[in-house]
């Protein structure tokens, strides 16, 4: 009951600030004080998981696996790099051109994002961003490494 009210309470509140024409900036938190959330100018380049494994063992094109250990550790797809290192700059290919596909858990994941991101802020041109991550890649019956 008390939720009840509670959630009501929140409801009309932002409905009373968006109907009064404030404009809010999005904000974010994550256990901390609140604050805007980032935006991103460099757009991903999306791939689906059915085009991604048309391009596994390709000559020139490279999949880095941006998970934690753990989830590494339970199969990657095959020829992946663990890209979740601190020297990740060193792991990519000389070529920036090359077909470079970057992945972590889902679509919920968000580190293959930023390292999608960083990748192209050092201009390569050839990197791709597979949101479903290796989770999809899994419960789709895809073929799967351990290390």
């Amino acid at each position: 009951m008390m939720n009840n009210v509670i959630r009501q309470s929140l409801i009309g509140g932002l409905m009373a600030l968006s109907l009064g024409g404030i404009s809010l900036p999005a904000i974010a938190g994550g256990g901390s004080d609140i604050s805007e959330a980032p935006y991103n100018e460099i757009q991903l380049n999306p791939i689906s998981m059915r085009e991604a494994e048309t391009l596994v063992g390709k000559q020139g094109v490279y999949f880095f696996d941006v998970n934690t250990l753990e989830i590494w550790a339970e199969g990657f797809i095959p020829g992946a790099v663990f890209f979740n290192v601190q020297n990740w700059r060193e792991l990519l290919p000389k070529n920036k051109d090359a077909v470079m596909v970057f992945y972590c858990a889902n679509r919920l994941c968000t580190a293959s994002n930023m390292a999608a991101r960083e990748t192209m802020k050092l201009g390569y041109t050839g990197v791709r961003h597979m949101a479903d991550g290796i989770f999809g890649w899994r419960m789709s019956g895809r073929t799967t490494e351990k290390p």
